[in-house]
């Protein structure tokens, strides 16, 4: 599991598939730009990358072939362990009443919806949904009242005997019923509600929703009645692939492939998989990327490509004897490359007595990081554009989108250091010395621990560093800026290329496939060790030791030895990639931490329990819901339900900015760049590949005809 990668909106006991953000905080705030200012959503930072064709181009039949992660263990995306595959499957063959549009942003599905508005306010606001007249189930039945009407009742949360992961939004409704006609549905609130085009979609049947049965169980392992341009045909567990054949009941635009077989490979299995010609499409990490774009020609106008910049890879005059050998096993394929919905941040751990439950060291380590020379790391030798994410709470070209991180401040190392002074760390202060097992300065979870830990950390200890860089400590954990070497000098490697240089000399001990460019200033003198009461300030940084997790490993090193300059210093501990969520960030045994969340089109409803106040359970325990950072206050959660609560979208959008302005003050977590997204698709390939925020359009998915690429349409399979 990689952690660098993103999962699905998370329910109740949704643990695994969660990956949390931050929380709020009350400061001085920028002021927001009026009416008349341009709009500060801006544009998508990249495009759709997805060899876009008109369907004439498109040859009728052929098997699309494409890798994902995982069979689904329940093609439900309503219940906790959905996953990314069981969305793909139900984008392919449910209804959905809005899909997204290439800026992230909500558009009516017209294959389903004539119209659907909001026709009365007051006393309760109602939505009239007009359906398509000739939408039908697969079994001929209309889509209809009924559909709708089970799925609230489902997912409303009055009914405990249906195992829902989440019902955000459904358990405002007050009921849902027949129109005018059969083709008509009325649903009205009970409370206002602002994301009501979040609801619907997926809409199952009613035979799905209609009973706790039928849907805790009967749509797990099979969907026998679906509404899109493909149905699932078969599910192969043992041969790991789903196999999606077109829906003869489409009333819309004929799908123009006869199928799609979804095959679960692993990451580091696909390129040879690609080469060996047993897929057509798959996402793949950077170093495959690299591979693979030796064998496409490179643009002659990179200008004209949705991302800008070619995918930078070798000098194609000075192939090496294993990189003609790519070019030839991945003739035929490209990468396609956009930025995914998705965001990697930084999360600060500020429950219990630790340092960062501090605010002014949570804001001390946010003014520290240089966030524009992190992005440009991992993005810049994609090709890829390096602006850092500006908002927890949407992604630039969505309609909420604003920079607010001026709220917490840009890269300021005085005032970092005035900071940590103000909250009494003293630089070079006497140091108790540390009773065994005991962490210098880390969150009270790290200080109890689990006995699990110890597994983990000499785990991590069988890692090989260079003792001139990273000094070892005694138990598993690397402390980083334990050396002479200048933050200067570190903080200027780029990402390596396949392993090899890129540019200059490799540093010993620094991660694996970093290096320095040329002529890299000599070492500065490192910032004293901070202390306060008899303990120094270092704080615990947890990272997965996966191979898919490289990127995450490297920014952290970034990280480490920016935060030396300040005085913090950081003890990276590398743990499985099994229990990084689980048994560190969920249980809150880390200080810092980096994984991805999801961009949402509904960030008042989707969320607010990343960001909620933790409050006390019954049990005496802390209900976080999805706020792993554990830090919020009761402002942030009233402007959330505030912005969920009107109608009024221009008032929505400001509210849901002042509430990210105070996330951001409050520095529980800071967004650092948005993901990338790379896909290796055969060069005949048309409508797939990197989709950024853009819902797939399945029935234009094909191979282009005869002539009209190098290579013809595979036929079915």
């Amino acid at each position: 599991m990689s952690h660098d990668g993103v999962g699905t909106r998370p329910g109740r006991g949704s643990v695994m598939r969660a990956a949390a953000f931050l929380t709020a905080g009350v400061l001085a705030l920028p002021v927001l730009s009026g009416c008349s200012d341009p709009d500060p959503a801006g544009k998508p930072l990249a495009g759709q990358d997805i060899a876009a064709a008109a369907r004439a181009r498109i040859a009728d039949g052929g098997t699309l072939r494409w890798a994902v992660d995982s069979v689904p263990e329940t093609l439900n995306t309503f219940q906790s362990d959905a996953d990314t595959t069981t969305s793909r499957i139900a984008q392919a063959t449910l209804p959905s009443m809005y899909r997204l549009d290439e800026s992230g942003r909500p558009e009516r599905n017209e294959a389903y919806l004539e119209s659907a508005k909001v026709v009365e306010t007051e006393p309760k606001q109602v939505v009239l949904y007009k359906l398509d007249q000739q939408a039908v189930w697969s079994d001929g039945r209309e889509i209809g009242a009924a559909d709708f009407a089970a799925q609230w009742r489902a997912l409303s949360g009055k009914d405990s005997a249906y195992w829902t992961a989440r019902n955000a939004g459904y358990d405002r409704i007050q009921k849902v019923e027949r129109g005018d006609n059969d083709l008509e549905v009325r649903v009205t609130f009970a409370r206002s509600y602002a994301d009501w085009q979040s609801l619907f979609s997926p809409l199952y049947p009613k035979e799905v929703m209609g009973t706790p049965d039928s849907f805790n169980d009967g749509a797990r392992r099979k969907l026998k009645v679906s509404a899109g341009p493909f149905t699932v045909r078969k599910i192969d567990r043992k041969g790991d692939e789903i196999r999606l054949t077109r829906n003869p009941r489409w009333w819309g635009e004929p799908a123009k492939l006869n199928e799609i077989v979804l095959r679960a490979v692993p990451r580091d299995e696909r390129a040879a998989e690609l080469a060996a010609g047993r897929l057509d499409l798959a996402d793949v990490d950077p170093a495959a990327a690299r591979r693979i774009a030796i064998a496409a020609p490179r643009p002659k106008n990179p200008s004209a490509s949705p991302s800008g910049t070619p995918l930078m890879g070798p000098d194609l005059r000075k192939l090496t004897p294993v990189q003609r050998k790519d070019k030839e096993r991945f003739h035929g394929f490209e990468v396609r490359k956009s930025l995914e919905p998705a965001y990697t941040q930084l999360a600060l751990n500020g429950g219990g007595d630790g340092p960062l439950a501090d605010e002014r060291v949570r804001r001390a380590v946010a003014r520290a990081l240089d966030r524009e020379k992190i992005a440009e790391t991992v993005l810049r030798p994609l090709g890829l554009p390096t602006e850092p994410v500006g908002s927890h709470l949407a992604l630039s070209g969505q309609a909420a989108y604003a920079d607010n991180s001026g709220a917490v401040g840009g890269q300021d190392t005085a005032e970092a250091q005035a900071l940590l002074a103000d909250a009494g760390w003293v630089p070079g202060g006497p140091v108790k010395e540390k009773k065994k097992g005991e962490k210098a300065a880390g969150s009270e979870a790290d200080r109890t621990g689990k006995k699990e830990e110890g597994k983990e950390k000499e785990k991590g200890s069988e890692a090989k560093t260079d003792k001139k860089t990273d000094k070892k400590s005694d138990d598993g954990t690397y402390i980083v800026g334990e050396d002479n070497k200048g933050a200067d000098e570190q903080d200027s490697r780029p990402l390596a290329q396949d392993g090899k240089q890129y540019g200059g000399k490799q540093l010993s001990g620094g991660a694996p496939g970093a290096y320095a460019p040329q002529g890299t200033a000599a070492p500065a003198a490192a910032t004293r060790q901070l202390a306060k009461d008899g303990k120094a300030l270092t704080l615990r940084f947890v990272v997965p030791d996966g191979e898919g997790s490289g990127t995450l490993r490297t920014v952290a090193d970034r990280i480490g030895h920016m935060l030396k300059r300040v005085g913090i210093r950081t003890e990276i501990t590398k743990v499985s990639d099994e229990s990084y969520f689980k048994d560190h960030i969920a249980s809150g045994q880390y200080d810092l931490a980096l994984y991805s969340w999801p961009a949402s089109a509904f960030p008042a409803t989707d969320a607010r329990p990343i960001y909620a106040k933790p409050v006390p359970a019954a049990d005496g325990s802390l209900n976080v819901e999805q706020n792993y950072t554990r830090v919020g206050t009761d402002q942030v959660d009233q402007l959330f339900e505030q912005a969920v609560s009107t109608l009024d979208e221009s008032e929505s959008r400001s509210l849901i900015r002042k509430a990210d302005s105070r996330i951001w003050a409050a520095a529980g977590s800071i967004p650092l760049y948005q993901r990338p997204q790379l896909t290796a698709a055969r060069t005949n390939l048309a409508n797939a590949g990197a989709f950024g925020f853009g819902t797939p359009v399945f029935e234009d998915m094909g191979f282009l005809k005869k002539g009209a690429a190098g290579q013809p349409a595979p036929t079915a399979s």
